[in-house]
C-alpha cells in the first residue's frame, strides 16, 4: 500500500534523495530567484492536463471555517501518514475529488484576503486574461470573473480545484483550471504557446482550509497525521522529515525556514524522542517541542517549527523563486504581478526581487555616476506593501499578517528608458 512502512533500502534511498533536495539549497541561507531558477524539476505534484502532462502545484488562499467532516465513502489511504490510524483519518479524502461529500459544499469554502485591494490593483475587466496562481477556494478568481475577466485558476491541490471548479462553473468558458504548482505556469499549453496574461496573482502559504482539516496534518492544534503535503505526490511527508533526517539537517530546516531561535534544542529533542518511538501525529510532535523549550506567551512553541517543516517538504521558497524568475514568460508587457505574503521569509524574497528589478538606476561608491539598471523589468504600482484594513482583520484574524505587493511588467522600450 501507499503508506506502508518502507523497507530499509527504500528508506535509505528516500533519505538520500531528501538530503540532496534540501541540503544544497541551504548552504548560503539565500533563496534568491537567481540561485534557484534552475530548479524547475518535479517540485511535488503530478500535473494532469488534457493536452500535455507536466508536473506540479501550490495554493495560498485564506478562509475562516470550522473543521471539515469528511464523507465515509472516501478512500482512507490518501492524506494519512504512515502508522496513523485515528478515526478522523479513516474517512479522509486526501486529494481525491470530493463530489460525494456534502459537508465540503462550495459555500463557506473561501474567504479571499485583501479582496478589495486585489481587485483594484489587478484592474480586472472585460477582455483581460488573469492567472490566479493559487486558486484555493476561488475567492479571488470569482472577483475577477464577476468583473468580466477571463481566468485560469492554478492549484496543486486537486481537492481545491474540484471545489473551485464546481463553484465557478457558471462562469465557463471564461474560467478554466490547471493542476500545477505556480512555478510551472510557463508549462501550461496556452502560456507555452504564447497566450500571455494581463495579470498574475500569487497568494502564498498554506490555506485555512488545509489548516482546519486535521487529516491534512498542517496544524498542531488538531490531532492528525504528520503529513503537511500541499499536493498528493510531494516527495515526502512531515513524518518522513522528522523521523529520517539527521539532526544537523533538521536543525538547518528549523533555522532557515522557521527562523527558530531554539532550533538546536528542538532538533536534539526530536532526534532523542524518535529513537524511542517514531512521530506519527501532529500533537505528538507539538508536545515534544513544547516539552523541549517550554511555553510562554500566546504563541505556541511549535509554531515556527511547523512552518519550517511545511515549507521544506513543499519547497515553497524554491517554488516562489522559480515563478519570479519566469514572470516574463507568463505576463505580457503591461501585465500586473500581485503577490500576497504571510510571513517575513516570503516577503523578504518578494521585496528583494521587486526592488532589484524595478530600480531605474543602480549605483556603487566606486562608480563616477549611477548606471541604468540592466535587470529592470518592473514598475512598482505601490512602493510599500499594502496591509489589510482594521475591518478585515477583525472579521478574519488570519489576515493580520498579510502583505500585498504589486508591480507592472514593462515593455522592452521602457526598460532602458
Amino acid at each position: 500500500m501507499l503508506f506502508n512502512p518502507p523497507a530499509p533500502a527504500k528508506e535509505t534511498a528516500r533519505q538520500t534523495a531528501a538530503f540532496g533536495l534540501f541540503g544544497r539549497a541551504w548552504g548560503s541561507g539565500s533563496f534568491s530567484p537567481d540561485s534557484l531558477a534552475g530548479r524547475m524539476k518535479s517540485l511535488g505534484t503530478e500535473l494532469h492536463s488534457l493536452l500535455n502532462p507536466v508536473r506540479r502545484a501550490a495554493p495560498g488562499w485564506l478562509s475562516a471555517r470550522p473543521p471539515v467532516k469528511f464523507s465515509k465513502s472516501q478512500n482512507r489511504a490518501l492524506g494519512t501518514a504512515r502508522g496513523f490510524d485515528l478515526s478522523d483519518s479513516a474517512t479522509a479524502p486526501g486529494w481525491l475529488s470530493v463530489a460525494e461529500s456534502e459537508s465540503l459544499s462550495p459555500e463557506g469554502y473561501h474567504l479571499p484576503v485583501l479582496a478589495d485591494e486585489v481587485l483594484e490593483m489587478m484592474n480586472a475587466g472585460p477582455g483581460r486574461y488573469i492567472i490566479d496562481g493559487t486558486l484555493g477556494g476561488g475567492g479571488h478568481s470569482e472577483l475577477f470573473l464577476k468583473a468580466g475577466a477571463k481566468v485560469l485558476g492554478v492549484d496543486r491541490d486537486p481537492e481545491a480545484l474540484a471545489h473551485a471548479g464546481l463553484r465557478l462553473a457558471v462562469f465557463a468558458p471564461n474560467f478554466t483550471t490547471y493542476q500545477a504548482n505556480f512555478s510551472e505556469i510557463p508549462g501550461h499549453p496556452g502560456v507555452a504557446a504564447g497566450e500571455l496574461a494581463d495579470g498574475l496573482l500569487l497568494d502564498l502559504g498554506v490555506s485555512s482550509r488545509q489548516l482546519d482539516s486535521a487529516p491534512r496534518g498542517f496544524s498542531f492544534m488538531r490531532e492528525g497525521p504528520l503529513d503537511m503535503r500541499m499536493g498528493p505526490n510531494a516527495n515526502m511527508t512531515a513524518a518522513d522529515l522528522v523521523n529520517t533526517f539527521p539532526q544537523a539537517e533538521i536543525l538547518r530546516v528549523l533555522r532557515e525556514y522557521g527562523e527558530e531561535p531554539r532550533a538546536r534544542r528542538i532538533a536534539a529533542a526530536i532526534v532523542e524522542r524518535r529513537a524511542v518511538k517514531p512521530f506519527t501525529t501532529t500533537t505528538d510532535l507539538a508536545a515534544c517541542i513544547e516539552k523541549a523549550v517550554g511555553r510562554s506567551g500566546k504563541t505556541h512553541p511549535a509554531t515556527r517549527s511547523f512552518q519550517a517543516i511545511r515549507m521544506a517538504i513543499n519547497e515553497e521558497l524554491e517554488s516562489l523563486a522559480a515563478v519570479l524568475s519566469s514572470v516574463t514568460k507568463i505576463l505580457k508587457p503591461g501585465g500586473r504581478l500581485l503577490i500576497i505574503t504571510f510571513h517575513s521569509l516570503e516577503d523578504r524574497e518578494v521585496k528583494k526581487f521587486l526592488r532589484q528589478h524595478s530600480q531605474p538606476y543602480i549605483d556603487d561608491p566606486t562608480w563616477p555616476e549611477a548606471r541604468p539598471n540592466p535587470d529592470r523589468i518592473f514598475r512598482l504600482l505601490s512602493k510599500k506593501a499594502i496591509a489589510p484594513s482594521t475591518q478585515e482583520t477583525s472579521a478574519n484574524p488570519r489576515a493580520r499578517s498579510a502583505k500585498l505587493r504589486v508591480a507592472q511588467l514593462l515593455g522592452d522600450e521602457s526598460r532602458t528608458a
